[in-house]
C-alpha cells in the first residue's frame, strides 16, 4: 500500500526538524567548547544555564503558562533534575577537556542505554536480538574509549558519565507529568545547569572572571542555538512517525565530527570511526526491532 502524500510530507518535515535540532546541538557544543578556552567551567555553566532558562521562561510566559505549578514538585521531576544535573555537568566537562568528536561519539550511545534502562526500570521485554544489539553498542563505546590502549585518557569517562546522566533523564521524562509543556521542562532543565555550575564552583574554588568579547558571544550563541535545537527537537517528535524521525538523531555525530575537525583540528582515527559505526548500527537496529515489537 502506497503511503499517502500527506504522511510522506509529514515524515520528511519531521526528519528535517530532527536534523536541524541535531545540527543546533552540535553547534551549541562547539560554542561551549570555545567559551571554555577563557572562562572557568563553573561560570560557563551558570551563564549558559541562566540564559537558556530566561529565554524559555519568556517563551512560556508569552503562551500564558505558569512557571511554578504543583506538578514541578513531583518525585519524577526530582529524579529528572538529578539526572539532568549529572548529564549536563559531566558532558560539559567532557566538551571542555576532551576532543569534541569523541565526546559526541560517546553521547550517541544514549538511546542504547535508554533501552537497557527501560528493561531494568520499567520491566520492558527485550528479545535476544535486541540484547545482542545492546551489548554490541556498549562494545562500540569501549572501542571508542580503548581503555587498554596507550591513547586512553581517564577524562574520556566524563563523557560516559554525562551520557548515563542524559539516559537517566530521558527515562525519568517518561514518568514526568504530561501537563508540563516542553517550554516549562526547558526552563527547569536550564535552571539545573545553573545549579550544576554552582556546585562545581564550590568544588573548584575558582572565582568568576569578566568574559571577553569572544567568550560572551560564544555563550550567547550557545544559548540561542540551544533553545532553537530544543524546540526543533520537540517539533520533530510531534511531526511524522516517531520511528521514522528518531533515527535522524544520529546526524549529530556527523555534525560533531565535522565541527571538531574544522574548528579544533581534531582527527578521528580508525578505531574511533569503527566504534562510532558499531554504536550507530546498534542504535538503528534497536529502533527497527522496537518498532516491529
Amino acid at each position: 500500500m502506497i503511503e499517502p502524500a500527506a504522511a510522506i510530507r509529514a515524515n520528511l518535515t519531521g526528519a528535517l526538524w530532527m536534523t536541524a535540532a541535531m545540527a543546533g546541538f552540535a553547534v551549541e557544543d562547539a560554542f561551549l567548547k570555545r567559551a571554555a578556552l577563557s572562562l572557568p567551567i563553573a561560570q560557563l555553566l551558570v551563564m549558559f544555564g541562566a540564559g537558556g532558562a530566561a529565554l524559555f521562561a519568556m517563551l512560556a510566559l508569552s503562551r500564558g503558562e505558569r512557571l511554578v505549578t504543583p506538578y514541578i514538585f513531583t518525585r519524577a521531576m526530582g529524579v529528572r533534575v538529578g539526572f539532568e544535573l549529572t548529564g549536563r555537568l559531566f558532558y560539559t566537562l567532557a566538551i571542555a577537556l576532551t576532543p569534541l568528536s569523541s565526546a559526541t561519539a560517546i553521547l550517541q550511545a544514549t538511546p542504547i542505554v535508554v533501552v537497557l534502562g527501560a528493561v531494568v526500570v520499567f520491566g520492558e521485554r527485550v528479545g535476544w536480538r535486541r540484547w545482542a544489539a545492546i551489548f554490541a553498542g556498549l562494545l562500540g563505546v569501549l572501542v571508542i574509549l580503548r581503555p587498554a590502549g596507550e591513547s586512553f585518557s581517564p577524562l574520556s569517562l566524563l563523557a560516559v558519565i554525562g551520557m548515563l546522566g542524559f539516559a537517566g533523564r530521558d527515562l525519568a521524562s517518561r514518568a514526568a507529568p504530561l501537563t508540563l509543556s516542553s517550554r516549562i521542562l526547558g526552563v527547569y532543565g536550564f535552571a539545573t545547569i545553573v545549579l550544576a555550575g554552582l556546585i562545581y564552583a564550590a568544588w573548584e574554588g575558582r572565582g568568576f572572571v569578566w568574559p571577553d568579547r569572544a567568550a560572551a558571544l560564544a555563550i550567547l550563541g550557545a544559548v540561542g542555538i540551544g533553545v532553537f535545537g530544543y524546540n526543533a527537537l520537540m517539533q520533530a517528535m510531534r511531526t511524522g512517525d516517531v520511528s521514522v524521525v528518531t533515527p535522524f538523531r544520529y546526524t549529530r555525530l556527523l555534525f560533531g565530527l565535522a565541527l571538531g575537525m574544522a574548528l579544533f583540528g581534531e582527527r578521528p582515527d580508525t578505531p574511533m570511526l569503527i566504534g562510532c559505526a558499531i554504536v550507530v548500527a546498534s542504535g538503528l537496529f534497536l529502533l527497527i526491532r522496537g518498532r516491529r515489537a
